[in-house]
């Protein structure tokens, strides 16, 4: 009988992992399929943007769907009050499940929505609707999901675990961009530009029917389900997930809200809007630059759980003081060239550096915010700071530089984007190390009975 014990005892860790894994490839895939059906608005929008504002040149009209791209960003900071404080009330799986059911339902209108020439003013209406839908179920899927994983990692790991949020976060964008390119060798331009685009959000909304399915299979995490019992004792103070409770950790949101500014800013000018400056800017045909926007991207989803695994060794903080140190000299310097060559190589190479250093913050940024507050707020407090930030600085990010573009001071942005990271800077090197003495370490049993 002791030997017997004994054996379980070992074989005990092994199960534990295997249900960490289980439940972080679970939230994983939907969080890819949620910024999948996120991105494809931007990858296809060059081919979608004379269908729903048919009138003015080129940047007139990737203005317009810019101006809507950053509608959809304002909806995030309500999507992450409410689905935070779902998520921090009812649970982590159950603020998960909504926020994908929300984002199939945004993407399905935006696939059947007729265009301007059809039904008029009333398509790009339906196309802000189909965003506003989507902005909320973003702005709860990455509190929710960055909560979760931090959740469930196995202590020790949270950076490695953790670091697959922007995995599949950044995978989601090359999915959208790897059926551009697969549409793109199948359908002429004409095609494209009258319907082909449309597959993209079909697709979208039936990963989203699948990731339902998933989700109902992945574990509530201990810390949830322990907090949720203690409060249920103690019956005091304000109630988990509300603003009355996240007013009380002024200092936290403070800390979220200067950290993500400048490391928000500087991902969506090398993710999301380097596409348009390559083909806008550089004069580099569309195909290449989806080629060059997707290579770029696969080196960058490899350093993420490669830098998460290092801040696991080193700490969090030495990672995003050496982003804000080399975020203030790329930027400048990248843009400048990028803007003046055509070549692709070229062009590849002043994508991925940049890229490279945006990896130190992207791959722990949200392990840093959920190691700043207990379980109770934990969702609420990573979403809502996180994503007013996001939907000021991220969400305005295509907005602003093609703004300075259109009024003939496009260096004026470049300027702006270094600006944000050095005051992210001070932020990093002010603030503690997060990983040690974490609320995340509170009655960590090192394993799920």
């Amino acid at each position: 009988m002791a030997t017997q014990t004994t054996a379980e005892r070992a074989r005990k860790p092994r199960r534990d992992e295997r249900r960490v894994v289980s439940n972080i490839v679970r939230g994983s895939i939907g969080n890819l399929i949620e910024w999948y059906d996120w991105y494809a608005y931007t990858a296809f929008s060059v081919y979608f943007a004379s269908v729903f504002f048919p009138s003015g040149d080129q940047t007139a009209q990737l203005l317009n769907t810019a101006a809507v791209f950053a509608v959809g960003f304002l909806m995030r900071p309500i999507g992450g009050w409410i689905l935070g404080r779902y998520a921090d009330r009812r649970g982590r799986r159950a603020a998960l499940t909504l926020s994908v059911t929300l984002m199939a339902a945004g993407s399905l209108i935006v696939a059947l929505t007729p265009s301007y020439g059809s039904i008029g003013v009333a398509a790009p209406v339906l196309l802000v609707t189909a965003r506003l839908l989507q902005g909320l179920s973003v702005g709860g899927e990455y509190s929710t999901s960055a909560t979760y994983m931090s959740e469930v990692a196995s202590p020790g790991r949270r950076g490695y675990y953790s670091s697959f949020q922007y995995v599949t976060l950044i995978a989601g964008q090359l999915t959208a961009l790897g059926l551009q390119i697969v549409l793109q060798q199948v359908l002429s331009p004409a095609q494209m530009e009258s319907w082909g685009w449309r597959i993209a959000f079909v697709v979208g909304a039936a990963g989203a029917v699948v990731v339902l399915w998933l989700r109902r299979g992945m574990d509530e995490s201990e810390s949830f389900e322990r907090a949720a019992s203690e409060g249920e004792e103690e019956q005091s103070g304000p109630a988990r997930g509300s603003l009355r409770l996240l007013l009380s950790y002024p200092r936290q949101c403070l800390v979220v809200v200067g950290l993500t500014m400048g490391g928000t800013l500087f991902f969506y000018t090398y993710t999301t809007y380097l596409q348009k400056f390559m083909v806008n800017t550089s004069g580099i045909a569309k195909p290449t630059a989806a080629w060059i926007n997707f290579f770029a991207l696969l080196v960058f989803v490899v350093l993420q759980p490669v830098m998460g695994l290092l801040s696991d060794r080193v700490g969090r903080r030495p990672l995003l003081i050496a982003f804000g140190v080399l975020g203030t000299m790329v930027v400048v310097p990248s843009l400048t060239l990028l803007s003046h060559t055509s070549d692709p190589v070229y062009a590849f190479l002043l994508m991925v550096v940049p890229l490279a250093v945006s990896s130190l913050y992207t791959s722990i940024s949200a392990v840093v915010k959920a190691e700043l507050f207990p379980t109770s707020i934990r969702a609420l407090g990573v979403g809502l700071p996180y994503a007013l930030t996001v939907a000021v600085f991220g969400g305005t990010a295509e907005y602003v530089a093609l703004w300075f573009k259109n009024a003939g001071h496009e260096n004026w942005y470049f300027y702006y984007v270094t600006a944000c990271v050095l005051i992210s800077l001070l932020v990093y090197i002010r603030m503690r190390e997060t990983s040690e003495g974490s609320p995340l370490d509170e009655g960590v049993s090192g394993s799920r009975d």
